[in-house]
């Protein structure tokens, strides 16, 4: 019995012996895997050897472009290697070239920065503040008030003109601001200054380019009817106007013998309107009165059905009339100084479509305000009423206005549409800004600004009311204009040069 316990002491002895045994090479041979998968990722492939690198140098001998290029060194320089570094080759094709054109969008980006600063002259601004020591910081609100752009001085000295008109005015007849908007008329106290210099210019300038046929037996016509349009725009309007508004009067006179003598007899009666199209501007008075009356009132005349006056006046302080002495008496024909009133006639009936006003002038600031027409409810909205607003739009920026601006109920949603189709941008509104009827109203204010006239909404506006063919052929001849204009500045010029030199000789 001792015999066989100690025989199986000793078995079991050399059988744990041998688990020892097996569990020490099992970790042996783990630690060498490990060590061997580690000598694998730090020894570089023959592909991707690993770049040499500079002998070190003493980083305070090396220069900054040294020290970027001993940095640079180090990294892979190959697409592939680059993104095996960042663990990022094991995406989509798609990604990693998404990623590499990143980079390198990145890179061009800093490097077009880089090349700006450096042809600008920054680096050069930078290294002389440096060494003379100037602080350089942002430059405060009063100096950023110095340093603002300066009004054109054309607009200025008709800012003056403007101011001297309303110093001049006695509270009597037409306001000063319906008188510089009235189309010139050719009269005895005007024939001999500036209307001739201009009538003579124009009627030259359309004979070396007519802009049309020659009416027969009517030889000078097409160039009386371009000459009188634009002299009739005055001294004190842009140049691009007048040529623009000439050779529209031009070509509706032009059309026929008939439409020659029609336009020919408006013009000896009603000289001072503004003639478009469709319509035609004439200063508000008391003729106009009736007819006013009989569009507005809401009843049935000729083929106009009845309709709630209400549609017309409902969002306005005054009205609906009883009478048509009760609305002459009425704020529609009683104009203020700052204020102006024209009548919008249909060019062919001669029927008047309604009434628009322009209120709240001020020349200090270049500002005015543009009401709504008042029409009938058929007529709001159309091309007649689109036309007339055009055609004060476009005179007021002539002039030199700098900005219009519509205020409209904010209930009246119908009228909201206006303002959208002239081109205005609506600014904001102003809560309890009116008391109408004994009620409070909320306005929104829209505005449209020279630049934006100019920029591109006459344009847009142009086309719709003319066509995009009548459009292109008015650029085109503000271009001829233009360069007629240059090159007769430098004959101009040439000739008072060869006089002086000749009195100096």
């Amino acid at each position: 019995q001792d015999t066989i316990l100690h025989n199986n002491v000793n078995g079991h002895h050399q059988q744990k012996h041998d688990v020892e045994s097996n569990e020490f090479d099992q970790s042996n041979s783990t630690s060498d895997d490990i060590l061997l998968l580690c000598q694998r990722q730090v020894t570089p492939s023959p592909r991707h050897a690993t770049p040499k690198t500079r002998p070190a140098a003493n980083n305070d001998t090396m220069s900054d472009l040294d020290k970027l290029t001993s940095a640079l060194s180090h990294l892979p320089l190959t697409p592939t290697a680059l993104l095996e570094t960042f663990g990022l080759h094991t995406l989509p094709a798609a990604q990693k070239y998404g990623i590499l054109l990143g980079i390198l969008t990145f890179t061009l980006t800093v490097g077009t920065v880089l090349t700006l600063l450096t042809l600008g002259g920054t680096w050069k601004r930078i290294e002389i503040q440096e060494k003379s020591g100037e602080i350089v910081s942002a430059p405060d609100s009063v100096v950023q008030r110095k340093r603002r752009a300066l009004i054109m001085e054309r607009l200025l000295e008709n800012r003056d003109w403007m101011r001297q008109n309303y110093e001049r005015y006695d509270g009597n007849g037409i306001t000063p601001l319906a008188q510089i908007m009235m189309t010139v008329a050719p009269t005895q106290e005007n024939e001999t200054t500036s209307y001739k210099d201009n009538y003579t210019k124009a009627y030259r300038r359309c004979q070396d380019r007519p802009g049309g046929d020659i009416l027969g037996g009517l030889p000078d016509a097409r160039f009386e009817s371009y000459a009188r349009a634009y002299a009739g725009c005055g001294d004190r309007t842009s140049l691009n106007y007048r040529w623009s508004y000439a050779r529209m009067y031009q070509n509706m006179c032009g059309r026929s013998h008939e439409s020659e003598a029609r336009y020919g007899k408006l013009w000896k009666e009603r000289g001072t309107a503004i003639i478009g199209v469709m319509v035609r501007l004439e200063v508000l008075e008391k003729r106009h009165a009736k007819q006013f009356y009989e569009v507005t009132s809401g009843m049935a005349w000729g083929e106009h059905k009845g309709y709630d006056p209400d549609e017309v006046w409902g969002f306005l302080e005054y009205g609906p009339f009883l009478s048509e002495q009760s609305m002459l008496e009425s704020e529609i024909f009683r104009i203020e100084k700052d204020q102006a009133g024209f009548a919008i006639v249909d060019m062919i009936t001669d029927r008047i479509l309604g009434v628009v006003h322009l209120t709240n002038d001020d020349p200090k600031n270049l500002n005015v305000q543009l009401d709504l027409p008042i029409t009938k409810p058929s007529s709001e909205g159309t091309l007649e009423v689109l036309e007339a607003c055009f055609l004060l739009l476009d005179r007021l920026f002539a002039y030199g206005y700098r900005r219009v601006q519509i205020a409209i109920d904010t209930q009246d949603v119908r009228s909201k549409r206006l303002p959208r189709s002239l081109g205005f941008t609506q600014e904001g509104q102003i809560p309890k800004h009116r008391i109408i009827k004994d009620a409070n109203r909320d306005s929104v204010i829209y505005g449209m600004l020279n630049s934006d006239w100019d920029g591109g909404a006459r344009g847009v506006l142009y086309k719709k009311l003319y066509g995009e063919a009548a459009w292109k052929a008015d650029r085109v001849n503000t271009s001829k204009e233009e360069k007629a204009e240059e090159e007769a500045r430098r004959l101009k010029d040439k000739n008072e040069s060869e006089i002086e030199e000749k009195k100096n000789a």
